[in-house]
């Protein structure tokens, strides 16, 4: 039977907030069952607010798959927004949902049957971003389900995770059951089974969670023991009992085009952050970047099929009416049949003017010619990723792009008519130098002199490049792991000195915070003990951190302070090469050893080439025709 909740308090609430559309649900594309069909309800909560989380391609593959099944029902759940008077936006009259639904005693509940989160056998979070943990305890509470693993009660649902930050599970493993490691496509039904079976026997929550042990990469916190150093570092992490792996191997699919993509998506009623059909040409990345963590966790590279992906965008296109569609993966330009992918595309959506964007592209001639097709009455802005500003930097990060390169696509964009370019970069990285930083003023400076090359009738009006430069967070699974980040002063020195270098008419230049940066590198490499902070600092107020007018960085030290743990311990210091990770328990396919091989021709500024060129013994070779380019 369906559980019961106050419609009237939520009428009521929906009509004081500022975007009700984040909480009503009924949009084109959603499934909705009777409650008593399924065996299995599964709650997928993303924790951050709707119109981030209806952008996330990875929900709309999970939610599809699980109702896909007719004995379970997969719902949606996002965070709600907070009393905007709290982050001192005082010109918002309107309390928000979170504040209301205390008053109201409303919990936090369903888009689909507004169905507490309690009510739910299983409910899920997908770990995108380190700065979001806090607001997996705000709706963990809001639904009214404990927030610490060990005080779950046998009728509670049992909590799951995964995405890219379940590869580092520690600083969550007091509050999550299982963690889900790798592809998730066939994990997750694999999870809904053994839990759906365990429920129908009436067995115990920890039997369920030792049955979940059997599925390739899905780990167990309560069933693994750690033991720390008087240093602080870990002395060992070892299971505790016999259904336990020593490693967790990742989930990996073989085949995309046997893998299940949706053909239809919710399609919401309000604007997201990106609102359009998001169609994944291909997963993993073979480049190498020494910095990037989803080029190391989403190998190896597999590709759909050019037929496959047009069936896909037109299904997609006839079912949501969207006019654009991204094609969408790490490193898209690498994809074997772009060009001829993307002219098809053009003619057979071209009649119903749909555009075709690429995310952070690397646009040679034919590429351009195909773009300028599609693109025939906007042009939007360009994104190039060089990430350092000098050749030397870019060595040491196995960036694989020169300067002459940027360049030519760059004079190439102006003349095919687009006048908007951004350009990424990243401070902080390992051996960087002040000449480095001049560089990335230097490379805005020849993209400007680069626009007013093309001749004053021939080149668009409104010239704009967005110099963004991030702060350098050291990631698990990197050959960068074992590296200290910037501190906090250093990093206001090099962004003071980039603002004085980038004072260049038609630049503009974008940075991060040093204090979340700071933050998002303590959970990036942090243990169980971090859980504790989480905590305390959730208990004090914090929640919504990613968003800069919420991020209450005072709170979070006094957290620090109070219980005796240095941030610095996490974020600042360098690692040994023996030194037990907390993430050693996972086995991602990269092997250490070739990381730390990476980490030292970084030292010394030397390159690894393209997988696609040859393997260079990543791990991956291990596992027998799961890799392609593998020797």
């Amino acid at each position: 039977m369906q559980p019961e909740i106050n419609q009237e308090a939520i009428a009521r609430m929906l009509d004081q907030v500022q975007k009700p559309t984040r909480y009503t649900g009924g949009e084109m594309n959603t499934q909705l069952k009777p409650w008593d069909s399924a065996k299995l309800h599964f709650a997928f909560c993303f924790p951050d607010t709707y119109e981030v989380g209806m952008s996330h391609l990875g929900m709309k593959i999970l939610y599809h798959t699980i109702n896909g099944r007719e004995d379970a029902w997969c719902e949606r759940v996002f965070s709600p927004w907070v009393d905007m008077a709290a982050a001192k936006r005082t010109f918002m009259p309107w309390v928000d949902m979170m504040d209301l639904m205390k008053q109201e005693n409303v919990p936090l509940f369903t888009l689909e049957s507004r169905s507490p989160l309690s009510a739910f056998d299983v409910v899920g979070f997908t770990l995108q971003y380190e700065m979001s943990y806090s607001n997996i305890l705000a709706m963990l509470e809001l639904g009214g389900i404990p927030l610490l693993r060990e005080n779950r009660r046998e009728e509670d649902p049992i909590v799951v995770a995964g995405g890219p930050c379940a590869f580092n599970p520690e600083p969550l493993a007091d509050f999550i059951d299982a963690f889900m490691v790798g592809d998730g496509e066939e994990q997750i039904l694999d999870l809904n089974r053994v839990i759906m079976q365990g429920r129908e026997e009436g067995a115990s929550r920890m039997t369920i969670l030792k049955r979940l042990c059997a599925i390739r990469g899905v780990y167990v916190p309560a069933l693994y023991d750690v033991q720390y150093n008087a240093d602080g570092t870990i002395a060992s992490m070892k299971p505790n009992c016999p259904e336990a792996p020593e490693k967790v191997l990742k989930a990996i699919i073989p085949d995309l085009d046997k893998a299940f993509y949706p053909t239809e998506i919710p399609v919401p009623y309000m604007e997201i952050i990106h609102d359009r059909i998001m169609l994944e040409i291909m997963r993993g990345c073979t480049r190498g970047c020494r910095f990037c963590q989803a080029g190391i966790l989403y190998r190896p590279v597999r590709e759909r099929s050019l037929e496959h992906l047009v069936e896909l965008a037109q299904q997609l296109e006839n079912t949501t009416g969207y006019e654009e569609i991204s094609l969408s993966s790490l490193s898209s330009g690498d994809y074997t049949c772009l060009a001829e992918l993307i002219r098809e595309l053009i003619r057979r959506l071209d009649e119903k003017h749909v555009s075709i964007s690429l995310p952070s592209l690397r646009l040679d001639s034919v590429l351009k010619d195909s773009l300028e097709a599609t693109q025939k009455e906007k042009k939007t802005s360009l994104t190039f990723a060089p990430e350092a500003g000098t050749q030397r930097l870019r060595d040491v990060i196995n960036k694989g792009v020169t300067e002459e390169d940027l360049m030519s696509k760059v004079s190439d964009a102006f003349h095919g008519g687009w006048s908007s370019v951004k350009l990424y970069f990243m401070m902080g990285l390992p051996t960087e130098t002040t000449e480095d930083l001049d560089g990335i003023a230097d490379l805005a400076k020849k993209v400007v002199d680069a626009y007013f090359a093309v001749p004053r009738g021939e080149r668009a009006k409104g010239l704009r490049v967005v110099c963004s430069a991030s702060v350098f967070v050291p990631k698990p699974f990197t050959p960068f792991q074992w590296e200290p980040q910037d501190t906090q002063e250093m990093v206001r020195e090099k962004q003071s000195h980039l603002r004085e270098k980038l004072h260049i008419k038609g630049v503009t230049f974008n940075y991060h915070e040093s204090d979340l940066s700071y933050l998002e590198a303590c959970f990036a490499r942090g243990d169980r003990r971090m859980g504790q902070v989480l905590l305390r600092a959730y208990q004090k107020g914090c929640m919504l951190d990613g968003w800069t007018e919420l991020f209450k960085y005072d709170m979070w030290r006094e957290a620090f302070a109070e219980l005796g743990i240095d941030p610095a311990f996490y974020a600042y210091r360098r690692r040994e090469k023996d030194e037990i990770m907390p993430w050693d328990v996972i086995d991602c396919g990269v092997t250490k050893e070739f990381l730390w091989r990476e980490k030292e021709k970084a030292e010394k500024a030397q390159t690894t080439k393209d997988c696609r060129k040859g393997c260079n013994g990543c791990g991956l070779q291990r596992f027998k025709g799961v890799c392609k380019y593998c020797g």
